[in-house]
């Protein structure tokens, strides 16, 4: 059963449309993605608060890592190259860091604000091998784009 992204699309743009607050627009999307699929064992967004330094910020799930530099894991890797992290295979992501030992892949992608500074990441794991896929990915940028684009 493919997630309807058209439909969770809509839902989230209408529940936050004329937000500007960031954490706001960060908790309504976690919490509707999260509750999309049962793929998504843990959806959040980790917040560049410091110069390549990210801290954990609105999730649904289990806890996170509280901080990871730029320099580490999947996180990382989106908020360094700016560039989406589809891993099918955590194991075998070189410096995968494992804040909770049941994810088995993950799709990172990074969260731009309307001047195309990365802002954050947006992070979702599951404890199923290759849960994401490139449709997944597409979707998942759209929405933030469409959301995070008027910051």
């Amino acid at each position: 059963m493919m997630l309807d992204y058209d439909h969770l699309t809509k839902t989230i743009l209408a529940l936050t449309e004329g937000e500007t607050d960031a954490v706001a627009l960060m908790a309504t999307v976690a919490c509707e993605v999260h509750h999309a699929d049962a793929r998504f064992d843990w959806t959040g967004f980790y917040r560049v608060t410091d110069p390549e330094m990210l801290k954990i910020g609105p999730y649904q799930g289990g806890h996170g890592c509280l901080v990871i530099p730029f320099s580490r894991g999947v996180c990382g890797a989106a908020a360094r190259t700016g560039q989406t992290q589809l891993v099918p295979d955590v194991e075998a992501f070189a410096g995968h860091i494992a804040c909770a030992s049941s994810t088995r892949s993950e799709v990172v992608l990074p969260v731009f604000n309307g001047a195309g500074d990365v802002i954050a990441v947006f992070d979702i794991d599951s404890n199923q091998p290759a849960a994401f896929t490139a449709t997944d990915a597409t979707a998942l940028e759209h929405i933030l784009r469409s959301v995070f684009g008027r910051l």
